[in-house]
């Protein structure tokens, strides 16, 4: 069979039997496209060895240049990962093919989660304190992202109507057209309610940009515009720089914040893992840094013969 039919083959599987979306289907296609503008259209799923994964890699990684940025090895390991989940494919379908267990994916090294602090968060939405529209609209973005540990694309595809305010829950679809039951705080709903009493319109999207600025990052909702991701990564960038933080700060930040703060008060990682909707418990575990400067201190001072000697000197003396 040749390899550019295992493909079409491969991604009508993913839509019918896997439900997947259709972003994370195109994203298979353009990871599984790359092996064919590296092999060849003649490329067949038979021929696919150990010996070319080794060369495809090596091109892989010096895809790019000067004009264009290298792929990054995470980037990489996603190519691999659509290989070996079309030739698992390809194996339940009793066809001749690689065992897909031989591919190894590259060693990465994980990056450090950026989350802001209580005292951040606070200062965040400060920024938002008047009261006109796009103050409360902003306000809202915040506290629901803090909230809930929405991810943006989650925050911009809701509607006014798809938030209970009075119970505080909601369900959203995610990744993998999964649904999850989310829960917002009381400050969170009445920020919302704020917002939505001084909407005067009649569009369906949560949040939308009233100035009616056409631009290209926008999407048109009745005679208003719904915000897109890159829209509320812009109003946070903004803000974030406004409250005098330094460091780089976008939606998937305060995700990270409302995950590391669960933790640093004691929730457990399967109860984050639900909330966050990771498919995955190791997803959730990158969490687990919030913990180790709470287990130095803990060990400072629990467990320093220092502090024994000290305690033996604060003993009157007999």
């Amino acid at each position: 069979m040749l390899f550019r039919q295992a493909i079409v083959d491969y991604l009508e599987y993913l839509e019918i039997e896997k439900n997947l979306s259709q972003k994370t289907i195109a994203n298979y296609d353009a990871y599984l496209k790359r092996l064919l503008d590296f092999a060849g259209d003649d490329l067949k799923l038979e021929d696919i060895d150990l010996e070319l994964i080794r060369q495809w890699r090596l091109w892989l990684n010096r895809l790019g240049g000067l004009k264009q940025a290298q792929l990054s090895k995470i980037t990489q390991n996603y190519h691999l990962i659509a290989l070996r989940n079309l030739l698992k494919y390809a194996s339940k379908r009793n066809l001749q093919v690689l065992n897909y267990g031989q591919i190894e994916l590259a060693n990465v090294k994980r990056q450090a989660v950026s989350f802001l602090t209580l005292e951040e968060i606070d200062r965040l939405m400060e920024v938002c304190s008047s009261n006109n529209l796009n103050s409360l609209r902003n306000r809202a973005i915040l506290e629901l992202l803090f909230s809930s540990g929405l991810r943006v694309s989650e925050l911009t595809n809701l509607n006014k109507d798809h938030i209970n305010l009075k119970n505080r829950e909601f369900v959203v679809r995610g990744k993998g057209q999964k649904d999850r039951l989310v829960f917002i705080t009381d400050e969170a709903a009445d920020h919302l309610q704020k917002y939505l009493n001084q909407r005067t319109d009649n569009a369906s999207a949560l949040f939308i940009n009233t100035s009616a600025n056409k631009q290209k990052d926008v999407q048109q909702d009745g005679n208003y515009l719904r915000l897109t991701p890159r829209s509320i990564q812009r109003i946070i960038q903004k803000l974030a720089l406004q409250a005098g933080i330094t460091k780089k700060v976008t939606p998937h930040t305060l995700r990270h914040s409302f995950a590391t703060n669960l933790l640093s008060n004691g929730a457990d990682l399967r109860s984050i893992q639900v909330m966050l909707g990771h498919a995955n418990i190791a997803t959730t575990q990158i969490y687990t840094h919030t913990t180790d400067l709470q287990l130095k201190n803990i060990h400072q001072h629990y467990h320093s013969k220092n502090k024994a000697q000290k305690e033996r000197l604060k003993q009157p003396s007999q």
